[in-house]
């Protein structure tokens, strides 16, 4: 690596935020591969943890994680209970000191290899959002049965025809954001939830950002249960609706 993109690495930092939700199990695999590919690329960084309150232990394993790797890399802003999806970003982003942030699962369904990818995007055309689509290119979707592909399929599907947001893949939550633009955004999202993500982009077209995609390999958890049951189906296609009506 030149001395000149070395120096434009520094230039940079990002923060990767990680809400959790009883992932003992995910968490050191998950910060071991983005320790992994960050180190490899260079690149400047920090993980900030949002822990919900979870009872399987979780803090307790990111705050030996926090010893591995140092407080510097590893941030733990836990939560007494789990609040939504939206909040945690919310939480995160007060406690992050860069000016790009990440946004991911940690239940290895979103692959940390993934990042160093969105990086190199933004810089091609200095876009505000680059967001990670299981729907072009090479990207697509792994462990899920037919039902579920369906349910996400429909869901997009849908979405696209009533909201034409120019985005692929609304609903995913693998994304890098200028940090300046994800507090606009937030700022202007109604939602908390999981429909957080898919009214970050419609909100995204009303403020003119530019938004670029990175094809992505999506894979079911590993470890662990989903936290998409049919209250998550019911708040989306409530927000659908709403944002139909609204922008």
């Amino acid at each position: 690596m030149t001395k000149e993109k070395l120096k434009e690495n520094k230039n940079n930092k990002y923060t990767i935020l990680l809400p959790t939700y009883n992932e003992r199990e995910n968490l050191p695999i998950i910060i071991w591969l983005i320790v992994k590919y960050m180190d490899e690329s260079n690149f400047d960084y920090e993980i900030i943890i949002i822990d919900d309150g979870s009872p399987d232990g979780t803090l307790e394993i990111a705050k030996k994680l926090q010893s591995l790797y140092g407080e510097q890399k590893i941030l733990l802003r836990p939560r007494e209970k789990k609040l939504g999806l939206g909040t945690a970003y919310i939480h995160g982003i007060k406690h992050a000191t860069g000016n790009f942030i990440v946004i991911m699962d940690a239940d290895l369904s979103h692959h940390p290899k993934f990042i160093p990818e969105f990086i190199k995007k933004q810089k091609t055309g200095d876009y505000d959002i680059v967001t990670g689509s299981r729907y072009i290119g090479d990207g697509g979707v792994y462990g899920w049965d037919f039902k579920r592909k369906l349910v996400s399929r429909g869901a997009n599907f849908l979405t696209q025809t009533l909201l034409r947001p120019g985005v692929s893949d609304l609903t995913g939550s693998f994304r890098l954001y200028k940090k300046d633009v994800l507090e606009t955004l937030i700022q202007s999202c109604v939602s908390k939830g999981y429909v957080f993500q898919m009214e970050m982009c419609i909100r995204a077209r009303q403020h003119n950002f530019s938004i670029a995609e990175v094809p992505i390999s999506f894979v079911d958890r590993v470890y662990g249960e989903s936290k998409l049951g049919g209250s998550e189906i019911f708040q989306f296609a409530k927000a659908l609706l709403y944002l139909f009506a609204t922008t």
